[in-house]
């Protein structure tokens, strides 16, 4: 029942055509029906632009509603001063649970975090290269590297986006401030013999770091990352995990 809940959420997905790529708009769309309904589809750009072409040619398939927001002075970002106006807009008109910024810019740092204190959920998509700030302003951001449509001829995959190369564990376990947080977590929510429920850990973590994702490791989900550090054991069912250090 949660989970239906969760996935009529109606959600605002705003997208700064300036500082984001047309080619994670089939991945951002599927990653956001996890959250919610797309109830408002905005992107904002100067379409008289010849650098925006990628976002026009996929606007009206994914009924993406285009904002003209033309340049008025060298140097000032008028694309981002509309985008805040229109957000503050549906913050305040609109009968919305929470908001989808689509952006790089370290700019909306305020935004989100006035949205923030409205009570609605902020769910943030940018790259890698997204000022800390911003990442932590939201409630859970996720990086668009991993949204990217593969280019690919096979035509045997359900997936619309490319992972990063699994890390080893060797890797993961070099990750201190991973294995920190995986750690800290599954002691927080441990019971007396020292196992959490993994959902539990998960939602742990989604506090502390909220770009967090097992997917920027290559892992599709967290029980696989958890598995795959050889750090903790794991029932059979996947449901359950307990730090190693702690069997006795």
């Amino acid at each position: 029942m949660r989970q239906e809940t969760e996935n009529q959420k109606k959600l605002a997905v705003l997208i700064d055509a300036d500082n984001a790529q047309a080619s994670i708009v089939e991945g951002l769309l599927a990653e956001v029906a996890k959250y919610g309904i797309s109830s408002v589809k905005r992107i904002y750009g100067d379409w008289t632009s010849p650098h925006l072409r990628g976002w026009k040619d996929v606007l009206l398939e994914y009924a993406i509603n285009p904002i003209q927001q033309f340049a008025y002075t060298t140097g000032k970002n008028a694309t981002d001063s509309a985008m805040i106006i229109d957000a503050m807009d549906l913050l305040y008109t609109e009968n919305l649970d929470g908001f989808c910024v689509v952006t790089s810019d370290s700019d909306f740092t305020k935004l989100c975090s006035r949205i923030r204190e409205a009570g609605l959920t902020v769910y943030g998509f940018g790259e890698r290269k997204t000022p800390k700030p911003f990442v932590n302003a939201c409630d859970k951001f996720i990086y668009t590297e991993i949204l990217r449509k593969i280019s690919t001829t096979n035509n045997d995959t359900n997936d619309t986006a490319s992972l990063p190369t699994r890390a080893t564990s060797a890797i993961l376990k070099q990750d201190s401030r991973l294995v920190n947080l995986l750690r800290g977590a599954v002691e927080d929510s441990a019971d007396e013999t020292g196992w959490a429920y993994l959902a539990v850990v998960g939602q742990i973590i989604a506090k502390q770091s909220p770009e967090f994702d097992p997917r920027n490791y290559g892992y599709k989900k967290l029980g696989e990352l958890i598995k795959a550090t050889q750090l903790f054991e794991i029932d059979d069912k996947l449901t359950n995990v307990r730090d190693k250090r702690k069997k006795r």
